[in-house]
């Protein structure tokens, strides 16, 4: 096998061809200055185009091919113009590669249109503890077979205690990929690897690992309410069947309006027989609430009915098994065929902040799911509200996306992104971030329904509310005097401690001890 310098230099002499570009070097005073910047811009964007959004460039070569090399600096600084005319083009370097020769060094640089053209789909896992949530995504990310005691969860549970336990408690994120064919991960827990597959892929796929211990109900909610998920995963063990957790997590996430697909797993454990029962349970409930199941049994089934599944008309149930991989390629076909659903036209950039890190070298980061709109490197925006209402005008430094820095992202990317302008302890979730300065809502009328609640609820009730990336305790005041499980009505609502930014049409959940109940944002 030829090496990495070989085959730059069977490159060199075949001379520049459609997905190549020669440079012996560049400098800021020549190169990023009126025409001469324009020219290397144009250059570049008709090099992106002709080789279908990727191209190459080596410096430290003549035009004639001759592999001559560059000083250090001289290399630094036309890495930094490439950079620079790349952002220009709408573009990003993906990957350098750097080779010594004689006269010093040779750079090859990867230039990608920027990653905003991807189609990127959001999947929300939920189901009942150990039915093995974890375990399926691990393996569908990897491609590895479990060995029957969830060897490919431990690619998702990262946390000591969530390892000896083997039971996820808190939202895990991890993603895969398609081109012309399927991009999986050797070593999921890698973050090179995992920044190749957002370079690589022409849609990607990341799911959003939920909580599935009864107690930890609230995380659960989070993870489906909070980011802009495309879709719902629920795994339903064939050796457990269905519980009452599995039907709370249907409701949640049909409450939330998300197409969602069933993955009946672990079937090597039992007989024919018992995963056909399992399956008439799974039929029954989803009757229940007015979905259509469909036993999706073969990839060539899955063409037919993909648009069904994401208007949420029919729900596949599929079987797996992460230990034989039975189901596997079903479901890769199936994610690789799922269109983008939630794609706002037109709309300025939005982002609920979810968790927040204070990163050495780096500074603040918000990261979340982007909810609308596009962001870049550079961008101004609000950040807010306080807890006094204000909003703070700061200024994203750099983006990441699954360890992958990136020049620019949009709607349905998770992401990561440094913030300047702002105290670490100041930035809280449920904030948001907005290219126009949002409002401060304290107080918002909205149609709820009441799923369960033992008693009566009145005025003065005071559950928790999720909205968005929003957990925080509400008081409730009902329309008429009392509202009874199964009944809907007009409620006031209002935050108990602190303003949140939230407009009509949000949908929410609340809960209390075991009432729960959805509801619909009717003014603010």
């Amino acid at each position: 096998m030829a090496s990495g310098f070989e085959k730059l230099t069977a490159i060199a002499g075949n001379g520049e061809g459609v997905g190549f570009e020669f440079k012996e070097f560049l400098t800021r005073e020549t190169h990023l200055k009126g025409e001469r910047r324009q020219t290397l811009a144009c250059q570049m964007k008709y090099k992106l185009l002709q080789a279908d959004g990727k191209t190459q460039y080596i410096v430290g070569i003549t035009d004639s091919g001759y592999l001559k090399g560059i000083s250090r600096p001289q290399l630094d600084e036309s890495v930094h113009v490439l950079h620079a005319i790349a952002r220009d083009v709408g573009a990003h370097v993906c990957g350098i590669e750097e080779y010594a020769v004689k006269g010093g060094h040779i750079g090859l640089l990867t230039i990608k249109n920027m990653h905003s053209e991807k189609d990127h789909i959001l999947v929300g896992t939920a189901g009942h503890v150990d039915h093995g949530k974890s375990t399926l995504v691990g393996t569908i990310v990897s491609g590895t077979p479990d060995d029957g005691s969830g060897k490919t969860r431990l690619y998702l549970d990262v946390k000591p205690h969530e390892i000896e336990r083997g039971l996820s408690a808190d939202l895990s994120y991890v993603v895969y990929g398609f081109n012309e064919r399927v991009i999986r991960l050797k070593n999921p827990l890698s973050k090179r690897e995992r920044a190749g597959v957002v370079q690589n892929s022409a849609k990607l796929v990341s799911f959003v690992d939920t909580v599935g211990h009864e107690p930890w109900l609230r995380t659960t909610i989070r993870g489906i309410v909070g980011p802009k998920l495309d879709y719902g995963l629920l795994v339903v063990a064939a050796d457990d069947g269905v519980t009452h957790v599995t039907k709370e997590h249907l409701g949640i996430l049909l409450a939330m309006e998300l197409p969602t697909i069933v993955a009946l797993t672990k079937i090597d454990r039992v007989s024919e027989r018992v995963i056909q029962e399992v399956e008439s349970q799974i039929h029954d409930i989803l009757r229940v609430v007015g979905r259509v199941p469909y036993k999706l049994k073969a990839v060539d089934g899955v063409e037919r009915i993909c648009g069904k599944v994401a208007q949420g008309l029919l729900v596949p149930i599929i079987r797996t098994s992460p230990v034989t991989l039975d189901g596997i390629e079903i479901l890769d076909e199936l994610f690789k065929r799922l269109p983008k659903r939630n794609v706002t036209e037109n709309a300025d950039f939005e982002i609920y902040i979810d968790r927040v890190y204070q990163i050495t070298g780096v500074g603040s980061v918000a990261s979340g799911t982007i909810k609308s709109g596009t962001v870049a490197v550079g961008d101004t925006l609000y950040l807010g509200p306080a807890k006094d209402g204000a909003f703070w005008r700061v200024k994203i430094q750099s983006i990441e996306m699954h360890h992958c820095n990136v020049e620019k992202a949009s709607a349905g990317d998770i992401v990561g992104l440094a913030i300047k302008g702002v105290k670490p302890h100041d930035i809280e979730r449920g904030m948001v971030l907005a290219r126009n300065k949002p409002a401060a809502v304290r107080e918002f009328v909205s149609e709820v329904y009441i799923l369960h609640h033992p008693t009566r609820i009145g005025r003065g009730y005071e559950p928790v509310i999720h909205v968005e990336t929003i957990s925080e305790s509400v008081t409730f005041d009902p329309e008429r005097e009392f509202m009874m499980a199964g009944e809907s009505g007009t409620v006031r609502i209002r935050f108990k401690y602190r303003p949140y930014h939230v407009y009509k049409g949000q949908r929410f959940i609340f809960r209390e001890g075991k009432s729960k109940g959805v509801g619909t944002i009717l003014s603010v």
